[in-house]
């Protein structure tokens, strides 16, 4: 087993006025060769969008992205004809696929919104692009894990095109996660708000852990949220 921690003072950071974001990995400016992705995880940025801002219409081909809104809202439109604004708790999916144009907008004029972006790299391109909301549930994640994506869509996660499943959870005092990493995977822990123990190391928001075969043990949470990846290994 190999526990590696990746602090949040570590990350790469950019700050163009109306977004601040932190990357975990090697993204746009920012350059670490040893941080170019873990799996198929290829980019983790925490973006923080002042209001009346966002990202202008632009194009993706063969990503599966997608953003976990942890303060304010986010509005999306897309060339597929979607659109929708999404809040706190909720989570928007996209596949790329054959190529997709897309704008992400905070619609409140007062108020940052605060995401993670997210990105993946499919397990096959030209797939069909596709767009999907999900709502996580607090009474399901409390304490315990909450699939929201995975490879087959199974437990009323959204499916996406990577052999991956991509869970949530809410730990505070007592409350104890774990999760075993099957041989030939790997896992990674984002801590997205609050503080937690994992196998016995302290991390914070912005920290993240990342694993290759073992056990996965969360504990000692103080108002923590946290994402946990079980992803297939690239060979």
């Amino acid at each position: 087993m190999t526990l590696h921690i990746i602090k949040s003072k570590s990350r790469g950071m950019a700050d163009h006025g109306w977004l601040r974001s932190r990357h975990t990995f090697s993204f746009a400016d920012y350059h670490n060769p040893h941080m170019m992705q873990f799996e198929s995880l290829r980019v983790i940025n925490e973006d923080i969008v002042s209001g009346g801002s966002g990202f202008p219409t632009h194009s993706h081909k063969d990503a599966e992205i997608f953003s976990y809104i942890i303060d304010g809202q986010l509005e999306h439109k897309d060339t597929l004809g979607n659109g929708s604004v999404v809040g706190a708790g909720g989570v928007q999916y996209m596949a790329a696929g054959t190529g997709v144009s897309h704008s992400e907008f905070n619609p409140d004029d007062e108020n940052a919104v605060h995401f993670l972006q997210i990105w993946l790299l499919p397990n096959r391109t030209g797939a069909p692009p596709r767009y999907e909301t999900l709502q996580l549930d607090d009474s399901l994640r409390r304490g315990r894990l909450q699939l929201f994506l995975s490879g087959d869509g199974r437990a009323g996660s959204m499916k996406m095109n990577q052999d991956v499943s991509i869970y949530s959870a809410l730990l505070d005092g007592d409350e104890t996660v774990k999760f075993e990493v099957t041989q030939g995977r790997s896992g990674w822990v984002q801590i997205v708000k609050g503080q937690a123990a994992i196998n016995g190391h302290s991390l914070s928001a912005g920290d993240a852990c990342a694993l290759t075969d073992g056990a996965l043990e969360i504990t000692h949470g103080r108002g923590c949220e946290f994402i946990l990846f079980d992803l297939a290994a690239l060979h």
